[in-house]
């Protein structure tokens, strides 16, 4: 086998960690994407008003909602949430809009109600972990967090009887 001027051609080079929606370059200043409208600006994404002449992208979390990939998942488990349903709702709303309002990436993406199980899907690890320590901090309950994939997605379980 030729191993040319570099070594042995046949050895697969192995990617330490790999997230299709993590970006690998930063956008040019001012980037805004098309979608949502948050603006790439002193090297994170924000809700400041875009340039005249912005570079314009799709987010990544736009590109997730779009995709329908998320990297958090909020389950919320027992009889407790049909008999609070609004209001867990409500607080789960409340943390989203806190959240998104400093850092615009980490969104709800849908919320997804069968019996006594629901599952929120989040754009972003960071969220998904707000929302479970949001519900133990206001109800109480059971919280297990689960990191996967190098922890570039979480499963955060709730429960309470």
């Amino acid at each position: 086998m030729d191993k040319g001027p570099y070594g042995r051609r046949d050895r697969l080079i192995v990617e330490k960690e790999h997230d299709t929606y993590r970006e690998g370059k930063k956008w040019p200043e001012g980037t805004v994407c098309t979608v949502c409208g948050a603006v790439f600006t002193e090297g994170r994404w924000s809700w400041k008003d875009a340039p005249v002449r912005a570079n314009e992208v799709i987010c990544p979390a736009c590109r997730r909602i779009e995709d329908k990939y998320p990297a958090g998942f909020l389950e919320i488990n027992g009889p407790f949430f049909p008999r609070h349903r609004d209001e867990i709702l409500g607080l789960l709303n409340n943390e989203e809009k806190i959240e998104k309002e400093e850092h615009p990436l980490e969104r709800i993406m849908t919320i997804e109600e069968d019996g006594e199980k629901t599952l929120v899907t989040t754009t972003g690890i960071h969220i998904a972990r707000r929302l479970g320590e949001a519900l133990v901090h206001a109800y109480q309950g059971d919280l297990s967090i689960t990191y996967g994939d190098g922890e570039k997605t979480i499963r955060v379980v709730w429960q309470r009887d």
